[in-house]
């Protein structure tokens, strides 16, 4: 069965993502980074995430043959540092807003969470690459994560919001 690619791509649009800004240093001390929304916890026993990336990505093959990386999980009020480093033809670092953070790997600073991986394994799945992380140290700070869905940002809206009746979009039930 044959699946049209648009169609695909609208229904996968519609489901909720984080929005990260993954981070590395190649062995000349380059700083490489992209933005991605395909990223996810893999295992507790050992703490393994995972993030996809592009084969075409002009990032691809720094990730994939670092021994190291970092998952900047953003925070609402950051979208403008996703949409740049989801930019090409750029110096995604050139804005001054990331800094050394775990493992000497660039960060930024105020996300909401950051995981410094080492590199665990890369799988080659179709037009992508599933880079998968052994959870070295994390950083958690107190700020609402930023989610990306139907191709625009979105705030999260905590369940004891709702519950309390606070007001929220969504009113169909």
């Amino acid at each position: 069965m044959h699946v049209p690619i648009d169609d695909f791509m609208r229904a996968m649009a519609r489901v909720p993502g984080p929005v990260t800004v993954v981070t590395t240093i190649d062995p000349a001390g380059r700083p490489w980074g992209f933005t991605a929304s395909s990223f996810s916890s893999l295992s507790l026993r050992p703490p393994l995430v995972l993030v996809c990336l592009d084969k075409t990505a002009s990032t691809h093959a720094a990730f994939v043959t670092a021994n190291r990386f970092l998952v900047n999980v953003l925070a609402e009020g950051q979208s403008d540092v996703a949409v740049r480093f989801a930019q090409s033809g750029l110096d995604r670092f050139a804005a001054g807003d990331t800094e050394p953070c775990e493992l000497g790997l660039p960060g930024v600073p105020y996300a909401c969470a950051r995981l410094a991986c080492l590199l665990y394994q890369v799988i080659d799945v179709g037009d992508h690459s599933i880079i998968v992380g052994q959870v070295h140290s994390v950083h958690t700070g107190d700020d609402v994560a930023l989610a990306y869905c139907d191709r625009s940002f979105a705030r999260v809206v905590h369940a004891e919001l709702e519950l309390a009746g606070k007001p929220h979009d969504n009113h169909r039930r």
